[in-house]
C-alpha cells in the first residue's frame, strides 16, 4: 500500500510537470501606420516595397490562418485613412480567419465609421483609453460654382449625354438638377443601407438598436460607445498584453511577423552608404519565375500619355495613362508566365480617346488569357468603360459603378478677361481652329452642334461596347449617367459577384486549375526602381511643372502644387484628398480635349 506521503510527492510531480509545460499563447499582430496603397507603386532600398499594399495586409492577415499555433490575431490602426471598398476587402479577408477558428482583436485609438465597420468583422472591438468614437451616419457635401464663376465672370459652356450624368454640373450649375438630385440620393440611400447592414449584422443590432447606438454615439467617450454596442472593451496599450491573457487563460506571446517591413531595407543596405548607392543604381529585375497571376491596375483618372505625372489641378500621382497600360498588356500578352490577368479598376474616368484605347488593348489581352475585373471604390463612366472589356466584373458592396455618359465643353473666361482689363486678341487659320482653345467666347451654335455630334458618336461607341461586354444590359435603365452600388449593380446585369480581389484571383485560379502555392502573383505596371522616383522628384523641381509645348503629357507637379495638396489634404483629410484628386483630374481632362467620360467622383464623406 502507498504511502501519504508517496501520493504527495505524485501529486506535485503532475503539478510541476504542468507548469514545466505550460506555454504562452501566441497571438499575430498586424500595425498598420498611414495609408495603405492600392499597389506597390515604387521600391525602396534594397529593391523592397517603399509602402504598405492591400494586397501585402490582406497576406498577412490569411497567413494568420495558417500559421502553426497561432490563436488569434490583433490589427492595430494608426492613423489609417480607410474607405469603405479597403474595408469591405479586409472585412472578407478577417471572415475567413474567423472561420478557421481563431479570434481577430480590432485596436485604434479613435473610432469613426469606417473603422467601426472593419471592427464589426472582427470578435472584439477595442479602444485606447480616453479615445473617441463617432458613428453620426453618412455625409456628403457637393460644390457648385456657376453663381461664383458668374461673379467673377466666367461662363461655363458644357453640353452632357445622359440626363443622368452629373460630371459638370459642379461647374456649370447653381444647384444639382432633377436627375442628378435624384441619382446621388439613390446613390447615398444604397450606401447607407449597407454601412447599416454590416454594423447590424457584426454587432447584433437591430434596426431600432442600431438607431439608438447612432444617437448616443455620434461623438461618445469608451464608456458611451460601450453601452451603445459599438465596441466591446476600453483599455490603454499596455495592458492589452494581460486583457488578453485573461481572455486566453494564458500569457501571450506576439508575432509580429506577419506583414513585411514597408521600408524594405536590410540592415545591410541601411547600415552601409556604399551599400545604399549600389542599391539606388542597380537595376531591379521584376519578371515572373513560373505560373503568375497579374494584377493589372487601372487606378486614376484615364489620360492619354503615360501614367503619373500629376496632370490634375493638385497634381500628384492622380493619372493612369493609355499608353502605360498598352504598353503593360503588351508586356502580359507577350510573358508566357502570365496565366491570367485581374484587372483591378477605381477610377472615375478621363478622357474618352484614352478610355477607348486601354478598351482595345483589354480586347486584345483578353483574345490571349484569361481576364476578371475586380472594382474597388468605383470604376465610372471611363472606368466602366475599361470594366466590360473583362469576362466577369466583381464589385464590393459599396463599389461605385455605371455613369454610362458623356460630357463636353469649355470654361469660356471672356467676362474675367474683362473685369481683369485684360484684352485677348485671337486669331485663327482653319474652318474649327478655334474650338478646342480656351477661349475667351462660348462655343457658337455651329460648333456647339459639331461638339453635340461628336458626343453622340461617343456615347454610342461606349454603349456598344457596354453591350457587347454585359450580355442582357438594359440601357434604359443603367445608362444615361446612372450611378449603382455593389448589388444592385450585380442585379442590372452591370456587374457578375460580390466580392473584393482576392475573390475574382481565387475564381480566376480555380478556372486556370492552379493550386494554391504553386503560382505566384504579381502587381502591373511594376513599380518603379528608387532611381526612377528620385529621378522624377528632381524633374518636378521647381514652382511649377514644365511642359513642351502642344505636349499633351502631364507635367511634373513642383512644390507649389504639393503645397496646395497639403492643405486640401488637411481640409478633407487623408482618404478623401486622393478621391477629390483624382475626380478633378478627370475633370481637368477637358483642357486637353472637349469630350470625356468622368463620374463626378468629388464626393466629401463625413
Amino acid at each position: 500500500m502507498r504511502s501519504p506521503l508517496h501520493a504527495v510527492a505524485t501529486v506535485v510531480a503532475i503539478l510541476f510537470a504542468s507548469v514545466a509545460i505550460a506555454e504562452p499563447v501566441r497571438i499575430g499582430y498586424i500595425e498598420l501606420d498611414g495609408p495603405i496603397a492600392a499597389r506597390h507603386t515604387s521600391l525602396g532600398l534594397g529593391g523592397m516595397p517603399a509602402e504598405t499594399s492591400l494586397s501585402d495586409v490582406l497576406t498577412a492577415i490569411n497567413l494568420a490562418g495558417t500559421e502553426p499555433g497561432l490563436k488569434g490575431l490583433v490589427i492595430r490602426l494608426k492613423d489609417v485613412p480607410l474607405d469603405t471598398a479597403t474595408v469591405e476587402e479586409l472585412g472578407a479577408a478577417i471572415k475567413r480567419l474567423r472561420k478557421g477558428g481563431r479570434k481577430v482583436h480590432l485596436y485604434a485609438e479613435g473610432y469613426g465609421t469606417p473603422e467601426l465597420l472593419l471592427g464589426s468583422h472582427c470578435d472584439e472591438v477595442i479602444l485606447q483609453q480616453g479615445g473617441e468614437v463617432s458613428l453620426p451616419g453618412i455625409h456628403m457635401e457637393e460644390m457648385f460654382l456657376a453663381d461664383a464663376f458668374k461673379w467673377v465672370g466666367v461662363t461655363p459652356d458644357f453640353v452632357q449625354i445622359g440626363d443622368y450624368k452629373g460630371a459638370s454640373e459642379m461647374l456649370a450649375n447653381a444647384r444639382p438638377s432633377a436627375q442628378w438630385d435624384s441619382n446621388i440620393n439613390a446613390m447615398l440611400d444604397a450606401l447607407y443601407a449597407s454601412v447599416r447592414s454590416q454594423l447590424k449584422a457584426g454587432r447584433r443590432l437591430s434596426d431600432k438598436q442600431l438607431d439608438e447606438s447612432m444617437e448616443k454615439g455620434w461623438m461618445a467617450t469608451g464608456a458611451t460607445a460601450k453601452a451603445a454596442r459599438l465596441i466591446d472593451a476600453e483599455l490603454d496599450l499596455p495592458a492589452l498584453s494581460d486583457h488578453l491573457a485573461k481572455a486566453y487563460g494564458e500569457s501571450v506571446e506576439w508575432d509580429d511577423s506577419l506583414l513585411p517591413d514597408p521600408a524594405g531595407q536590410s540592415e545591410e543596405v541601411g547600415s552601409s552608404p556604399f551599400a545604399m548607392l549600389g542599391s539606388l543604381f542597380s537595376e531591379v529585375e521584376y519578371a515572373p519565375k513560373r505560373d503568375t497571376i497579374a494584377i493589372l491596375h487601372i487606378d486614376g483618372a484615364i489620360a492619354d500619355g503615360d501614367s503619373g505625372g500629376g496632370g490634375g489641378l493638385l497634381g500628384g500621382d492622380a493619372e493612369v495613362g493609355a499608353r502605360t497600360i498598352k504598353r503593360t498588356i503588351e508586356d502580359l500578352i507577350e510573358n508566357d508566365h502570365i496565366k491570367g490577368v485581374v484587372l483591378r479598376i477605381d477610377s472615375p474616368g478621363g478622357s474618352a480617346i484614352a478610355s477607348e484605347m486601354m478598351w482595345q488593348s483589354i480586347k486584345r489581352l483578353r483574345a490571349s488569357k484569361p481576364v476578371y475585373v475586380s472594382i474597388g471604390s468605383m470604376a465610372a463612366s471611363g472606368g466602366y468603360y475599361c470594366a466590360v472589356g473583362g469576362e466577369r466584373i466583381y464589385v464590393n458592396p459599396s463599389s461605385i459603378v455605371g455613369s454610362i455618359g458623356v460630357v463636353g465643353g469649355k470654361m469660356a473666361l471672356g467676362g474675367a478677361y474683362e473685369k481683369l482689363r485684360i484684352n485677348i486678341v485671337s486669331r485663327s487659320r482653319g474652318p474649327h481652329a478655334a474650338i478646342l482653345s480656351g477661349s475667351a467666347a462660348p462655343w457658337t451654335d455651329t460648333e456647339r452642334a459639331l461638339v453635340r455630334a461628336k458626343m453622340v458618336e461617343t456615347y454610342d461607341l461606349f454603349t456598344s461596347r457596354v453591350t457587347a461586354g454585359r450580355k442582357g444590359i438594359d440601357l434604359a435603365t443603367t445608362a444615361e449617367g446612372r450611378l449603382f452600388v455593389g448589388q444592385d449593380a450585380i442585379d442590372l446585369k452591370m456587374a457578375d459577384r460580390l466580392g473584393g480581389l482576392e475573390t475574382a484571383r481565387d475564381d480566376l485560379a480555380a478556372a486556370l486549375k492552379l493550386t494554391p502555392g504553386t503560382y505566384d502573383v504579381m502587381d502591373y505596371p511594376p513599380p518603379m526602381s528608387l532611381f526612377e522616383v528620385i529621378e522624377g522628384a528632381l524633374q518636378g523641381f521647381g514652382l511649377a511643372g514644365v511642359q513642351a509645348p502642344g505636349s499633351k503629357g502631364a507635367s511634373a507637379p513642383g512644390p507649389l502644387a504639393g503645397e496646395v495638396r497639403r492643405i486640401v489634404r488637411s481640409v478633407v483629410g487623408p482618404a478623401n484628398e486622393a478621391r477629390l484628386s483624382s475626380g478633378l483630374s478627370a475633370v481637368w481632362q477637358l483642357r486637353k480635349e472637349p469630350v470625356i467620360l468622368a463620374a463626378p467622383r468629388v464626393f466629401i464623406f463625413r
